[in-house]
């Protein structure tokens, strides 16, 4: 049987699944971020770099403001990016990744190897796309270290 999803986000799914809104906005301590803001983020990573490499372009202030709570996390996500169910992140993830598949399938493979200045240095398309994939990889790991220190429920 074949998955819907790749494995990297197959297993980032699967690291959230029942969760509550409760334990989607638990701060384990002060400088935490919430599993919550950090599917967010997954999301806001990948749609800033759509901007900056399909539509070639910086975000404009209706992206700012949708997305830089997500994107920078923080002291600005902790405060902003609360009360939303599992299905509100799972969909938003699910929007963002259709455009990247979308935009690949234009692509060929030459484009993934085009140089590109990127963060002021010399790159490629090939480069700057696995830096998406890995963030969602790094980040899964702090969803599953959060997950496992959220309060257990009292069972009395």
């Amino acid at each position: 049987m074949r998955r819907k999803h790749p494995h990297a986000r197959y297993t980032t799914i699967n690291a959230v699944q029942g969760l509550s809104i409760e334990e989607l906005d638990y701060l384990q301590d002060s400088q935490s971020n919430s599993i919550g803001a950090l599917l967010l983020h997954l999301a806001a990573v990948e749609i800033g770099f759509q901007i900056e490499i399909f539509d070639n372009r910086q975000p404009n202030d209706k992206e700012l403001k949708e997305w830089l709570a997500a994107y920078e996390l923080g002291d600005k996500g902790r405060n902003e990016i609360r009360g939303n169910s599992l299905d509100y992140y799972l969909n938003k993830l699910e929007q963002v990744r259709a455009r990247t598949l979308k935009e690949f399938g234009q692509k060929n493979d030459t484009w993934l190897y085009e140089e590109r200045e990127w963060s002021g240095l010399p790159s490629n398309h090939y480069f700057i796309w696995f830096h998406v994939f890995e963030d969602e990889i790094n980040h899964r790991g702090q969803i599953r270290w959060l997950r496992q220190r959220l309060p257990k429920p009292n069972t009395k």
